[in-house]
């Protein structure tokens, strides 16, 4: 029988760098050619839009390399789960379903899946807690009553159906919340990955055999039809009987996901919590000072909650643990929609914006250098390298209108049209002593940290210019952690940067799958 892993991830696996290989922004000339030859072939067969004038991408490039990764970057075989993915979806009525779905069905179906913690690892990837210990027989029995007696209708079962909307807040909700936040490492990237604590204590063999199904659905729908959405799984609390449960556990999984498992011993749980993520983003009972369980509510960090604007407070419970989506708005926000059904009757609200702009910044991969980049990397000049050594631009594409909008944003008051309905902040939590910012610190150069080294600094002139969303702006300094300009005058990347605190303005992000339009709002303004 073949023993569970064990241990935590090797050092290196909470670096940046080591998350970033094939990802958006960090593509090899050979990975490159495989996105191009991927788009082509699904663009023949009538399963993906390109970009034009007017319209926005069918699916965007994260989406896509997703499917390559899965496949190790083989055009043909991406092409393959991707047709599938597309028919399974079409066949399901998947965007509607999200849009309909019972709202108290949702929540259901969250109390007994993994669920999002409202953190984020150093990294900018969202962590969610599963505490298996809780589903207990009585709990399943009541779900699997509920969901026999559910009214959405496809091909597959309906609790599969629920579990979906899931695997859709997660890709139209979480991930796009927290590519969109300024401050994290690498934002020319978008988060399309999860990081799942989770927590088998307490769990007997019994309970193991009467979940399998259970758990089962959910490790082979996200090996079909969202591959490429797991980071990391640390599990914790693993019984002695453990290595007889993972010899049918482990046939869930393909190779590459059953890689991304670690099971830790009670000495290594914090230790090696810590290597991914800050202590106040770890639930108090594993060694943090996060004070989460499973079936709270998420508590978002105060980098999310200052980049928030809330309709009406009272609708938080509503924007965090229901159906929710993000719209880009023409003026360059990004307005969560609340959807579903409430007792049958269509529900569909704007409940909170972002209102901070989403930093984007140059990076030396070959896609950033190619002209075949992504949209929302169009910049003329690199201003961070030396004068010295120019760098030649990628072509910019042609702008679509809320491109061209956004941009126009960056240079002007941002309009009150969207704007006018999210006056009230989402108040963070009470900081911490430690987290308290001395009174002689003048908040107008209070900075945020992105931590990935020691810190050291040297501080940038005050007329270098920030690539924001494409567009090369004059900012406030920012400083940078060496070793960073090299006397042939490539730009390595710092060990730290810290950026200044952003305005109430922001861009596009362009990470949203499906493609969101703007003229969706007007019932809302």
């Amino acid at each position: 029988m073949a023993e569970p892993p064990s241990g935590p991830p090797p050092a290196s696996a909470s670096s940046e760098q080591s998350r970033l290989k094939g990802h958006l922004g960090h593509l090899t000339k050979q990975e490159e050619a495989a996105l191009i030859d991927f788009k082509k072939l699904t663009a023949d067969q009538g399963l993906y839009r390109p970009e034009t004038d007017t319209q926005r991408p069918s699916h965007d490039d994260g989406t896509l390399i997703r499917y390559l990764r899965a496949r190790k970057f083989v055009p043909q075989d991406a092409f393959a789960q991707f047709k599938d993915t597309e028919k399974w979806r079409k066949d399901n009525n998947l965007d509607a379903l999200y849009e309909k779905i019972e709202i108290q069905d949702y929540q259901e179906a969250r109390s007994v899946y993994p669920q999002w913690t409202g953190r984020r690892d150093r990294r900018g990837i969202p962590v969610y807690l599963y505490e298996v210990g809780k589903l207990d027989s009585k709990k399943m029995i009541a779900y699997s009553q509920a969901t026999s007696k559910s009214k959405a209708k496809g091909p597959s079962p309906s609790r599969m159906l629920r579990l979906f909307a899931l695997y859709e807040n997660l890709t139209r909700f979480v991930m796009p919340l927290c590519s969109a936040v300024p401050g994290r490492p690498n934002p020319e990237t978008p988060v399309d990955q999860s990081n799942n604590i989770v927590d088998i204590s307490r769990v007997g063999l019994k309970q193991f055999w009467n979940l399998r199904t259970h758990m089962q659905d959910a490790s082979q729908l996200a090996t079909a039809h969202y591959p490429e959405t797991l980071d990391r799984i640390f599990i914790i609390g693993a019984p002695s009987f453990f290595p007889t449960v993972w010899g049918w556990i482990k046939k869930w999984f393909d190779p590459i996901t059953t890689s991304k498992i670690f099971i830790l011993s009670q000495e290594q749980v914090k230790p090696t919590l810590l290597a991914f993520m800050d202590v106040s983003s770890i639930p108090k009972k594993y060694g943090g000072e996060l004070d989460f369980e499973c079936g709270m509510m998420p508590s978002l960090d105060p980098d999310l909650r200052k980049c928030l604007k809330m309709k009406d407070p009272k609708l938080e419970e509503l924007f965090l643990t229901g159906p929710t989506r993000w719209v880009d708005s023409d003026e360059g926000e990004m307005v969560a929609l609340s959807v579903g059904s409430i007792d049958g009757n269509p529900h569909k609200e704007a409940v909170a914006t972002m209102s901070s702009i989403a930093v984007r910044t140059a990076t030396n991969s070959s896609m950033f250098q190619s002209q075949r980049s992504h949209p929302n990397f169009s910049a003329t000049q690199l201003s961070s390298q030396p004068a010295s050594q120019p760098t030649s631009a990628p072509q910019s594409r042609p702008q679509s209108k809320g491109t061209a909008m956004a941009q126009t944003q960056m240079q002007a008051p941002p309009s009150n049209t969207v704007q006018a309905d999210f006056q009230q902040p989402l108040q963070a939590p009470p900081m911490q002593p430690s987290q308290q910012i001395p009174s002689s610190v003048d908040s107008s150069r209070q900075q945020m940290p992105i931590r990935m080294g020691p810190p050291q600094a040297a501080v940038a002139p005050e007329s270098e210019s920030t690539l924001q969303n494409g567009s090369i702006m004059k900012s406030q300094p920012a400083s940078f952690d060496g070793p960073n300009d090299t006397p042939n005058g490539k730009v390595d990347p710092p060990k730290s940067i810290t950026v200044p605190p952003p305005q109430l303005q922001r861009a596009e992000t362009q990470y949203m799958t499906p493609a969101t339009e703007p003229s969706e709002l007007k019932d809302f303004q």
